[in-house]
């Protein structure tokens, strides 16, 4: 097959890269002017710091295969994600944690008492948490609540926290210890040289040709057996049901010498303070030295159709159209729909890449048995 990829980020390039060395030929496009999509990282030329050009990404796995899939196109070394807080004019750690609940409280709580104290705090009326308040309310209680989740919540997804699904707060834990490392997976670290070094890696071979500032138009899937579809689920369709929301981030670039906050991720969790978090970067890099120092203030706001879309809303109305795109993808032909847009999902960078060794797996084994490849592998 010669198929087509549209996006050279994690999707297109693993998928591009499965094909090619099974002997397909590969074509990757992408709107941009550089690979690696929202995972985009360059040396900022003035201070020499890596920065995350959208944002911070932290690479984080249980997932063995691709945590090997990755260290094979880049050197990996360690970095964990340590959140700091300032909410309320004191500065705490994330997740919450023992640490957290013992300075808020003014308390010196070892784990059984803290586990038994916020009990008290709860709001144990509430069985089947619904909503993100909920289940905020249900599990630290009002205090906690307010503090670190209510005004952070409604910058990031611009509503009442009643209106969001509890789900999202079930990947924020409370920790009854001192660990205040982010994420709890086995394998976690950075690339030494930046995520866009890595995919140009992934791209680099003979099978692939890479074609960059170049937008898709809809003539150009005649010309290819396959595509493989990573922009907006709703955009191979020109948005004709109407377009599925998100959420997009505004970034104030400033600079400064030494270190300015001390840590990488500083949130914001006080409603009147109007950036969700500011990101100082040469911290993500922790083993490279740098006098100056850049910093992002991110602002969350709805994204318009010029915006890069960052987070899927998934609230009551975008689910029922995601339901007649996805039943429209179904029955299209001669594409199949990757990576966090094309499915409108919030994807990790770790499970991106699951996705995309497994839809490259699907494709081939369906190819040997004759089948044409599916609209969605998930």
């Amino acid at each position: 097959m010669h198929v087509l990829l549209v996006g050279a980020g994690l999707s297109g390039a693993v998928i591009g890269r499965r094909l090619a060395e099974a002997g397909h030929r590969a074509t990757v496009i992408d709107a941009r002017p550089h690979a690696a999509g929202n995972c985009h990282t360059v040396r900022d030329p003035e201070t020499g710091v890596m920065v995350h050009v959208y944002g911070p990404h932290i690479f984080h796995t249980d997932d063995a295969e691709v945590w090997d899939y990755v260290n094979g196109f880049a050197r990996f070394l360690p970095y964990k994600n340590r959140v700091k807080t300032t909410s309320r004019g004191a500065v705490y750690s994330l997740p919450i944690n023992l640490h957290t609940i013992n300075q808020f409280y003014g308390k010196t709580f070892r784990p059984d008492e803290a586990r038994a104290f916020l009990e008290t705090q709860a709001d144990t009326s509430i069985t089947d948490p619904q909503t993100f308040e909920e289940q905020a309310l249900r599990f630290v209680g009002p205090d906690l609540y307010e503090a670190f989740f209510k005004g952070y919540t409604e910058k990031q997804w611009g509503c009442s926290p009643t209106e969001l699904p509890a789900s999202i707060l079930k990947r924020l834990p409370v920790r009854f210890n001192y660990d205040d490392n982010y994420f709890f997976h086995r394998f976690q670290g950075m690339p030494e040289q930046g995520y866009t070094a890595m995919i140009e890696a992934i791209l680099d071979h003979s099978g692939i040709d890479v074609h960059l500032e170049t937008p898709f138009a809809p003539e150009m899937a005649g010309r290819y057996d396959h595509v493989f579809w990573s922009g907006p689920l709703d955009g191979w369709f020109g948005y004709d049901l109407g377009r599925l929301g998100y959420r997009t981030l505004d970034f104030e670039r400033f600079t400064d010498r030494g270190d300015w906050q001390g840590c990488a991720v500083m949130n914001y969790g006080d409603a009147d303070v109007p950036w969700t978090r500011i990101t100082e970067h040469k911290h993500f890099s922790p083993w490279e030295s740098h006098e100056g120092t850049v910093l992002y203030r991110e602002y969350s706001r709805a994204c318009a159709p010029e915006d890069v879309p960052y987070y899927p809303i998934r609230l009551v109305a975008e689910k029922a159209l995601l339901a007649e795109y996805v039943a429209r993808g179904q029955a299209a032909e001669g594409v199949t729909f990757v990576g966090r847009l094309g499915t409108y999902r919030y994807l990790d960078m770790d499970v991106t890449i699951r996705e995309a060794l497994d839809t490259a797996g699907a494709v081939l084994e369906g190819m040997a048995a004759g089948r044409p490849p599916p609209a969605f592998v998930q």
